[in-house]
């Protein structure tokens, strides 16, 4: 597996060490053009792929700009992904310390005294200078604790009640080790606190500094100030593996340019850029963040966790805040992403919450979801990637969304996904359209007289409800349902329909009802495998209405309570019998456990009939009439 990060991602200035210190909100980085059609087959839990770039000229400006997308491959899981880069440095080995030989450091204020070898004090600054533990005491007002190692082995760190503050700079840096680890001693609390302003030539710009493979553990307490700049750097690897870490920053909260991988601990983040943050922009194996346990709560002005390549998450909890929430407002030139990888985005477990002023996860390549739990308030899209999304398993809710699930392949094959926007539920789109949809063809070509891209929204498994006031599910290419269960609640308004498909759109399994206006209705096409009832009734019927489909010999094959109000039902199911004549009841009761509104069972007594279909066999006026192909046409934003 082959992963190249976008040449036209967000670029942080090399002689700043690539921290955004002039701008925090530089640009965010643009949506990628995707150049190539991708024939998907998209059900694991994670995908695997490479990247294809092109240049191309802006004809207003002239400038010219590098566009990437990703292709992109299945039947890969979240170690697959982790497999293909670079390894990170935890090692069990590392833990091993021996407390007899450990040298003790007490800082006294100004100065410091130590009971051993491999330190150096020249009035408030510590020097380090050998591998071994070294457990620190004390407080160093106005000073700075430096390791300098230059031969092989672990500098252990060890702090029990440390008090660090520099006035001038960072008050722990490691300038050179083979590994570092910071040790936070059980019970303990210590503190970090850095200056409010570098220098231009200085060569740190965080309250913990460090050049070399970073470590941070114990059962301990550490609260980081960075002041300055970032909270917490390493220059290469970070990994986080316990202790209960409290950090805010004026710029990045936590970051490991090389990787940062959280494996457990209580982190806590308050950051003016990026909460938590990896950007190796030279190597396409690093530049991931990787969170298998622990508890983090981010709050970021920026994106809340940020990789550079792949940001995998398969445990802990996982609660995000960026930009302020759902409901601020965005610059045109800011990211408040939640979670945010340039490759891929995996949830593979654990819990996962978003409430973020942009998209909630987002990929310029693909997001997949395997298992765990994903809850989601964005004010853009709730779930975006450029490529591919797929959703195998595992609980998707987004509470609400500009558009819900956004892609240009997108497939649910299994778990429970939940969607509220105001615009589009599913919509499949982006990139170029490379062929054309003649009328509205045999059966329901929502987008009609628009062109069919190289686009497709499919349906094999799981649950999907749709809650929308745009189209509901939308592809402006093409559309398939083999299984599963989909239910479509909106919209309410005329211009947009529950369906909305440019190209083909088959059912050939599962269960599919669509309830919305009638102005866009359509359905899916006639030569489908399995038939489809399609029916609008004379008059729109208020949300809370009871609707049921009845077969000619007075079975209830499916029973709707509504949502919102809507004059046009769609409904498919293996149930349904090409050729047969079914009639809509408004009224009597729903019965049994409903997936989004909609009843396998229910009762018509006291029931008024309010139309009639025949399976299969449904006309354009029927279909929302004339202007039935424009639907899905979305507001500007």
């Amino acid at each position: 597996m082959t992963k190249t990060p976008s040449a036209a991602h967000r670029t942080d200035d090399a002689d700043a060490f690539r921290r955004r210190r002039d701008d925090p909100r530089v640009p965010a980085r643009r949506r990628r053009l995707l150049l190539l059609p991708f024939p998907f087959v998209l059900g694991a839990a994670v995908l695997a792929g490479c990247a294809t770039t092109s240049s191309a000229s802006d004809a207003t400006s002239g400038a010219s700009t590098t566009e990437t997308s990703y292709d992109v491959s299945a039947d890969t899981t979240a170690a697959d992904v982790l497999a293909a880069n670079d390894e990170d440095h935890d090692d069990e080995s590392d833990y091993e310390e021996s407390e007899a030989d450990a040298v003790s450091i007490t800082l006294e204020g100004d100065t410091a005294t130590a009971d051993g070898s491999g330190v150096e004090v020249d009035g408030s600054t510590v020097t380090i200078t050998a591998a071994g533990t070294y457990e620190l005491s004390g407080t160093l007002t106005d000073g700075q604790v430096v390791v300098s190692s230059a031969g092989d082995g672990v500098v252990r760190l060890v702090l029990d009640g440390v008090e660090l503050s520099s006035s001038s700079t960072s008050p722990l840096v490691v300038q050179e080790a083979d590994e570092a680890m910071i040790v936070l001693a059980d019970g303990s609390e210590n503190t970090l606190s850095d200056t409010s302003t570098y220098s231009e030539d200085s060569t740190v710009d965080a309250a913990l500094f460090s050049e070399a493979d970073l470590t941070i553990t114990g059962d301990g307490a550490l609260t980081v100030t960075g002041n300055g700049g970032d909270g917490i750097t390493s220059e290469d690897g970070l990994v986080v593996d316990s202790g209960d870490i409290t950090v805010t920053a004026a710029d990045d909260g936590i970051r490991g340019k090389d990787y940062l991988v959280v494996n457990g601990g209580n982190l806590t983040v308050d950051a003016g850029g990026d909460g938590l943050k990896s950007d190796d922009e030279e190597d396409e194996t690093r530049g991931y963040i990787s969170i298998t346990g622990g508890t983090l709560d981010v709050t970021a002005d920026g994106d809340g966790l940020q990789a550079q390549t792949d940001l995998v998450v398969t445990g802990g909890t996982v609660d995000v805040t960026a930009g302020g929430g759902s409901g601020a407002a965005l610059a045109d030139d800011a990211s408040a992403k939640g979670l945010e990888g340039d490759v891929y985005v995996v949830v593979g477990g654990g819990d996962v919450t978003v409430d973020a002023a942009d998209d909630g996860l987002h990929s310029n390549g693909a997001v997949s979801i395997g298992d765990g739990t994903v809850t989601v308030s964005s004010g853009d899209d709730g779930v975006h990637a450029d490529t591919a999304l797929a959703i195998s398993a595992g609980t998707v809710d987004v509470l609400t969304s500009h558009e819900g699930l956004e892609s240009a392949a997108i497939t649910v094959s299994g778990g429970t996904t939940t969607v509220h926007a105001w615009d589009d539920g599913v919509n499949a789109a982006g990139g170029t359209s490379t062929e054309s949809a003649d009328g509205m063809g045999a059966g329901g070509m929502g987008g009609g007289a628009m062109e069919a891209g190289d686009y497709t929204a499919t349906v094999s498994g799981g649950t999907l409800v749709l809650f929308a006031d745009g189209d509901g599910f939308d592809s402006n290419g093409t559309a398939s349902i083999t299984g599963g269960t989909v239910v479509v609640n909106g919209p309410e308004g005329s211009g947009n329909g529950a369906l909305d498909v440019n190209g083909d759109f088959t059912i050939s399994g599962g269960t599919m009802l669509a309830a919305g206006s009638s102005g866009m209705a359509v359905a899916p096409s006639t030569e489908s495998a399995q038939a489809s009832v399609m029916a609008n009734l004379s008059t729109a019927e208020p949300a809370g209405t009871v609707v049921h489909l009845v077969a000619s010999d007075g079975t209830v094959v499916a029973s709707y309570e509504s949502a919102k109000s809507f004059s046009s039902v769609v409904f498919s199911s293996p149930d349904i019998v090409a050729g047969e004549e079914y009639t809509v009841h408004v009224g009597g009761a729903v019965s049994g456990t409903g997936v989004g509104g909609y009843y396998a069972s229910g009762s018509a007594d006291g029931a008024t009939e309010a139309a009639t279909a025949t399976a299969g066999e449904y006309t354009n006026s029927e279909m929302g009439g004339p202007g039935a192909g424009f639907g899905g046409e979305r507001p500007a934003r």
